[in-house]
């Protein structure tokens, strides 16, 4: 089984939620002629880095989101990993990836458990404290945002657990492009799975972004890669031969978990 991907990478208008959804349905519309099971969004693509005003911009208990892609997602019968959104509760604010299957259902949150002190996270976000596993079209998966794939052991544990597919939405800047690719490639080949990142394009006040999203098959190898321009990448993936590659080279059955 083969699965089609489409990724937005799109220059989020900065700290303007009402235009960037009335932008990213038009964007989600606009990969139907390509006939996608799943379409990913970058990371904060509602709000962008606008931290020192999410007390007035970031979306209350996530509502507005959920109800916005879960119409989507029912009405086009397409699998959803809505990147990621400022989300309230009370007096806090999470980093929040948001999935929605084709019946527009919410199938999983997944809060960014490691936040970016080079851009202010800590002060204003609380990271979350959930894994990010979770299922799509009966594929075993896993969300991580940006910052997070620095972290491999935090990787590794979903992978364990059967993870075939990681989706990263990120906003990665652009001077460490170099970092977001090799990182991203060497989850793939450690983890002898399918990595899909999608990251934005553009620039906000502070930051110029590295786009480069990419799908990396469980061999490392670059499926599809975009530049740094606003585009829509698409590619396919095809999750059973994760299976063929981790009995081909058995890295879980080597491990020594006695050691380490």
């Amino acid at each position: 089984m083969s699965l089609k991907i489409a990724l937005i990478q799109y220059d989020i208008v900065f700290g303007n939620p009402e235009k960037n959804f009335r932008n990213m349905e038009s964007k989600i519309e606009e990969t139907l002629e390509n006939k996608p099971d799943i379409i990913v969004l970058p990371e904060l693509w509602t709000t962008g880095y606008d931290l020192t005003r999410l007390d007035e911009i970031a979306d209350k208990n996530g509502e507005k989101t959920r109800g916005f892609i879960s119409a989507l997602a029912k009405k086009h019968r397409v699998n959803i990993v809505a990147g990621s959104i400022a989300k309230q509760k009370e007096d806090k604010v999470t980093n929040t990836m948001l999935v929605f299957n084709r019946d527009g259902e919410l199938v999983h949150e997944y809060s960014k458990v490691h936040l970016f002190r080079l851009m202010d996270e800590e002060k204003y976000l609380i990271s979350g404290n959930t894994t990010g596993a979770f299922t799509l079209e009966d594929v075993p998966c896993a969300g991580f945002i940006c910052y997070d794939i620095r972290f491999p052991e935090w990787i590794r544990l979903h992978a364990v657990e059967g993870a075939k597919v990681l989706f990263v939405p990120a906003e990665w800047p652009e001077p460490r492009t170099d970092h977001w690719r090799s990182l991203l490639i060497s989850r793939a080949i450690e983890n002898q799975c399918y990595v899909v990142a999608c990251n934005r394009a553009g620039r906000d006040l502070a930051n110029e972004f590295a786009g480069h999203s990419m799908i990396i098959g469980p061999w490392g190898e670059i499926i599809a890669e975009s530049g740094l321009e606003e585009t829509i990448l698409y590619g396919e993936i095809e999750p059973e031969e994760v299976e063929k590659i981790r009995k081909k080279i058995p890295v879980f059955e080597d491990r020594r978990t006695d050691l380490y």
